[in-house]
């Protein structure tokens, strides 16, 4: 199945953390936080503006991205989890 956001929201695939910190503590999942990083899956068109241009997104698909801990709407598409956010949400763009 295919999904396309709309106007400013981002399709975004959550990258999950390493289950061992620093020192090698191996953490069980209730330990564990969600993590607020992952990859863009997919964009809008940008925001409608009051003079009916759109504004053009900064982030675009395959980016990696970091986003607020509350960010978005928790979704699950074909057996798959995602989050459909706003692009403000989103806090970086990671670059390598």
């Amino acid at each position: 199945m295919k999904i396309r956001p709309l106007a400013d929201r981002v399709i975004v695939e959550r990258i999950e953390a390493d289950n061992k910190t620093a020192g090698g503590i191996v953490l069980p999942d209730t330990a564990k936080e969600k993590p607020q990083r992952g990859k863009v899956i997919s964009v809008g068109e940008g925001k409608l503006l009051d003079d009916g241009s759109k504004s053009k997104m900064q982030v675009k698909k395959g980016d990696e991205v970091l986003f607020t801990s509350y960010a978005g709407s928790e979704v699950k598409i074909d057996g798959k989890e995602y989050l459909i956010m706003e692009e403000s949400d989103i806090m970086a763009i990671i670059e390598k």
